[in-house]
């Protein structure tokens, strides 16, 4: 399984021991925002290149509307930096018809594209027939939700054989995350300080410490 950050702040990249190998960042228009750059062809090569120091292989940036030619516009100017860094970039959209020229566009250019939001068996289908590289359900929106996550996260590992790979987003807990490994996900994304809180574990430190003291009172006993 791969493993994306999602977050814009790269001083938030560096993670502490423990963690595994990390495939690259994914990020939203809200993302970028937060992270004080602004939401366009700027702020994205910007994060281009510091994804690209950072050594990142891949970096997932979102369109900044419905609007073709600027979405086809914007695609080119960020695959030529992209190119130029050497770095994989892969162009978002949400998972809605309205962006359906925008995600052709994107394909003609040669990019692959991440159809974000799926949240039906409908889009699954429609991302699909449209080729995307990728699809993004928000797994902890859809749980508050109330819907059936996981019928839909089943069927979206089922479409990977011939159709686009998944990618679980907002995932907020550990046995979420171990269950989509278990399923066969192709990807996660997680914010940064979710995947710090889980280098260490309590179960495995208290394991530790009983290790220690038996160790040391063996010891004593031997004397």
């Amino acid at each position: 399984m791969k493993l994306f950050i999602d977050s814009a702040d790269a001083a938030t990249w560096t993670l502490p021991p423990g963690s595994p190998q990390i495939a690259g960042v994914t990020t939203n228009p809200s993302l970028v925002y937060q992270a004080g750059l602004p939401v366009s062809e700027r702020g994205y090569g910007e994060l281009i290149a510091r994804a690209a120091g950072h050594g990142f292989t891949e970096i997932m940036v979102q369109v900044t509307g419905a609007d073709l030619p600027e979405n086809t516009r914007l695609a080119a100017q960020l695959q030529t930096r992209a190119q130029s860094a050497n770095i994989g970039l892969t162009i978002k959209l949400p998972c809605d018809p309205r962006w359906e020229a925008s995600i052709d566009a994107v394909h003609a250019l040669g990019l692959p594209t991440l159809l974000t939001g799926l949240s039906n068996a409908m889009q699954l289908l429609w991302a699909t027939d449209r080729q995307t590289r990728w699809v993004a359900p928000y797994v902890g929106r859809l749980d508050a939700a109330g819907r059936d996550v996981w019928s839909l996260l089943e069927a979206a590992v089922q479409a990977q054989t011939t159709g686009p790979s998944l990618l679980a987003a907002s995932v907020r807990s550990a046995d979420v995350l171990a269950r989509l490994m278990g399923m066969g996900a192709q990807a996660v994304t997680l914010r940064p300080d979710f995947i710090a809180s889980l280098c260490t574990d309590a179960v495995t430190l208290a394991a530790i410490t009983q290790f220690e003291g038996d160790i040391q009172r063996s010891l004593r006993a031997c004397e």
